[in-house]
């Protein structure tokens, strides 16, 4: 059965810096899509990046020079750096994945648990 994993979250100060992982495991035969959400209180769960297996990225707009996605296939890992980090980015932060594995051939989205990330002002 595949799961993601999230951590690296925590407690930072405006314009600090932390770097969350995700690892996948299970048996899986490849991932397509990786990335991460985000779902601050009382807001709609949002996109934060996804990188798919070419390396091509896609940011929000929100975070675009300040965060930066990072995949290692070989672990089955991504990683979000997150940089000058703003009050703002408060939120739970949600590992994706498009996973094709034994039983879901076609592949399927899995999600991670969250890991919370507060930015204090």
């Amino acid at each position: 059965q595949v799961q993601l994993v999230e951590s690296g979250g925590g407690l930072v100060q405006a314009g600090g810096s932390l770097r969350l992982s995700c690892a996948a495991s299970g048996t899986i035969f490849s991932i397509n899509d990786m990335g991460w959400y985000r779902q601050a209180p009382g807001k709609q769960r949002e996109l934060v990046v996804v990188m798919n297996s070419g390396g091509s990225t896609n940011y929000a707009d929100s975070v675009k020079g300040r965060f930066t996605i990072s995949r290692d296939n070989a672990k089955n890992t991504v990683y979000v750096q997150m940089n000058s980090l703003k009050p703002e980015d408060t939120a739970v932060y949600y590992c994706w994945g498009f996973i094709v594995s034994p039983g879901n051939l076609y592949g399927t989205a899995y999600w991670g648990k969250g890991t919370l990330v507060t930015v204090s002002s």
